[in-house]
C-alpha cells in the first residue's frame, strides 16, 4: 500500500468494501474513521479520555486472552499490546477523532481504536501504516469482540473508574468540608425558616448538618448505583450468543480487565440482557441527579444565606473569589456557589439524555450508547471537580455573622411557639401577631400578656434550649 502525493499533503490509499479513501499517511487512523469523520461533523466533541483508555484496556485485554487461548500470534499480540498501553496511558488520544454524535453503537468508535491500535502495532513491528495484511484491525484487535459488548464495556469501565477514582474522592472531600462547618457553627444559633418565613430556631450547625446529610446519601446511592456497573458483557460479540469468541474468552478477558484497573469487573449474569440493555448506566445517572439536586439545594441555601451584605439576610459570609460587577464597584457575587448550581443543572440534563438513550433499546441491542456515555461521563467528571472546586473555594472559608444570627433569632415572632404549650396556640398568636405589628421582641410582650413569671420565660424562651429537645413543656 503505497504512499501518494497530492502538492504538499501525503496520502496512502486504504479500501474497504465501499470502495477507496485517502487517508493521511502519517495517521494511525485508516479508512472507516476517516469515513465516520467526514460523514459526521456535528458538534465537534469526542468521547472524553476515560472512555478512549476504556477502550485501550479492552483491546489490551482481549489480545492477552487471545494470546493465552494461543489464537493470536504471539509477535503480532505483543505490539498489540504495547499499543493498546500507549490507548491506556493517553499516548495516542489524538487520533481517536470520531464525533460524539456518530453512527449507532459506536461502531466508528470501535474502529476508530482498532485502526489506531493496528497502524500503531504495524509501526512498532517495523510495517508501513496501512499494511493491514500482517495486522488488521478486525482480525487481529477486534479478534473475539463485537462493537455491541466493547462499547458497552468500554462505558462501564469508564464510569466505573471514574467514580471510584475522581467522584467518591471529591464527594468525600466536600462532605469532609460540610462537616468541618457544623461542628464549627453548633453554638450559633440562628432563626430558622419554612416557607421563607420566620420558624423556630436552628443552630447554623444542625442547619449544615442536613448538607453533610445530602451528601452522606449522594455517596451511598452513587455506591449503590456502581455495582451494576461490574457486570460486563465481554465475550458477548454481537447479540450475546459469543458467536466468533473462544468459550473460554470472556473469562479470561475480564480477569485481565481487572488487573489492568483493580477493579473487581465479572461476567454479566445474562450477556443478551447486558447487551441490549444500558440499565446499569440509567440506573447511575438517576443516582447522579439526586445528587445534582441535593447540589442546587445546598447552593440555594448558600446563596440566600449570604445575601446582602446591607440588604440581604447576611447571616454567612461566602469568600470573595472575585469581582461581581463590570460596571458596580467592588461588588461581590457568590461565584462558586453560582458556578455549582449550573453544574448541577447540566448533570439533571444529561440525566434525561441518558435516560433516553436507554429506553431507546430495540431487540438485541441499543444502539444509543455513545450518547449515553458522553453524557454520564461528562456528569461524573464536571461532579466531581466542581465538588473539589466548591469544597475548597468556597465551603472551607465559610464564616458566620453571629450577631445578625442572634439578632433575627431573638426578633422572631415565631418565638411565640415555645409559649403555646403554657398559655395556649390563641394567647400566642395573639402576642406573635402583636409583636410583628410593633416590632418588639417575643420577650418584651409576653412579660406584659402571658401572666408567665419571669424564671418561666427565661425558661420557656431560651432560644438555645429551643434547638434540642431539652426544653420541657
Amino acid at each position: 500500500m503505497a504512499s501518494h502525493s497530492e502538492g504538499q499533503e501525503s496520502f496512502r490509499i486504504e479500501k474497504d468494501f465501499l470502495g477507496e479513501v485517502k487517508v493521511p499517511s502519517e495517521a494511525y487512523y485508516g479508512v472507516q474513521t476517516l469515513r465516520a469523520v467526514r460523514n459526521f461533523p456535528i458538534s465537534g466533541l469526542r468521547l472524553p479520555r476515560e472512555f478512549i483508555r476504556a477502550q485501550g484496556i479492552i483491546k489490551y485485554s482481549a489480545a492477552k486472552a487471545n494470546m493465552q487461548l494461543q489464537l493470536l500470534n504471539k509477535k503480532i499480540g505483543e505490539a498489540i499490546l504495547q499499543a493498546s498501553l500507549e490507548v491506556i496511558e493517553g499516548k495516542l488520544d489524538s487520533s481517536f477523532v470520531v464525533d460524539v454524535f456518530q453512527a449507532g453503537a459506536g461502531t466508528s468508535q470501535n474502529m476508530n481504536a482498532n485502526e489506531v491500535i493496528a497502524n500503531r502495532a504495524l509501526e512498532i513491528l517495523g510495517e508501513r501504516l496501512g499494511n493491514y495484511k500482517i495486522v488488521h484491525p478486525n482480525d487481529h484487535v477486534n479478534m473475539a469482540q463485537s462493537t455491541n459488548d466493547t462499547i458497552h464495556v468500554a462505558i462501564h469501565i469508564a464510569c466505573l473508574e471514574s467514580v471510584t477514582k475522581e467522584l467518591l474522592p471529591a464527594l468525600r472531600t466536600l462532605r469532609g468540608a460540610l462537616s468541618a462547618k457544623t461542628e464549627q457553627f453548633k453554638e450559633l444559633v440562628k432563626i430558622g425558616r419554612t416557607h421563607l418565613q420566620d420558624a423556630v430556631p436552628i443552630t447554623l450547625g444542625q442547619e449544615f448538618s442536613a448538607y453533610v446529610s445530602m451528601i452522606e446519601h449522594g455517596i451511598e446511592r452513587i455506591n449503590r448505583a456502581s455495582y451494576g456497573l461490574k457486570e460486563l458483557n465481554f465475550g458477548g460479540t454481537a447479540v450475546g450468543t459469543g458467536l466468533n469468541a473462544h468459550p473460554r474468552f470472556s473469562e479470561l478477558a475480564i480477569k485481565e480487565v481487572n488487573g489492568v484497573t483493580g477493579l473487581d469487573f465479572r461476567r454479566a449474569d445474562n450477556m443478551f440482557e447486558s447487551t441490549q440493555n444500558l440499565d446499569a448506566i440509567v440506573d447511575l445517572a438517576a443516582a447522579l441527579k439526586v445528587l445534582a439536586v441535593s447540589f442546587i439545594k445546598i447552593a440555594n441555601d448558600l446563596r440566600m444565606l449570604s445575601s446582602g451584605p446591607s440588604a440581604g439576610l447576611g447571616e454567612i459570609n461566602l469568600p470573595s473569589v472575585q469581582p461581581g460587577s463590570s460596571i458596580m464597584p467592588g461588588k461581590v457575587n457568590p461565584s462558586i456557589v453560582e458556578m455549582f448550581n449550573m453544574v448541577a443543572f447540566q448533570m439533571v440534563g444529561n440525566d434525561l439524555a441518558v435516560t433516553m438513550a436507554g429506553q431507546a433499546g430495540q431487540l438485541e441491542l441499543n444502539v444509543m450508547m455513545p450518547v449515553a456515555a458522553w453524557n454520564i461521563l461528562q456528569s461524573i467528571k464536571i461532579g466531581a471537580n466542581a465538588s473539589k472546586v466548591f469544597a475548597k473555594l468556597c465551603v472551607e472559608g465559610i464564616t458566620a455573622n453571629e450577631l445578625v444570627l442572634r439578632r433575627y433569632a431573638e426578633m422572631s415572632s415565631a418565638l411565640a411557639t415555645a409559649l403555646s404549650p403554657k398559655i395556649g396556640y390563641e394567647k400566642a398568636a395573639e402576642i406573635a401577631k402583636k409583636a410583628v405589628a410593633a416590632r418588639s421582641s417575643i420577650r418584651e410582650l409576653a412579660e406584659e400578656m402571658s401572666g408567665l413569671s419571669k424564671g418561666e420565660l427565661d425558661r420557656l424562651l431560651d432560644i438555645r434550649k429551643m434547638t434540642t429537645n431539652e426544653n420541657e413543656t
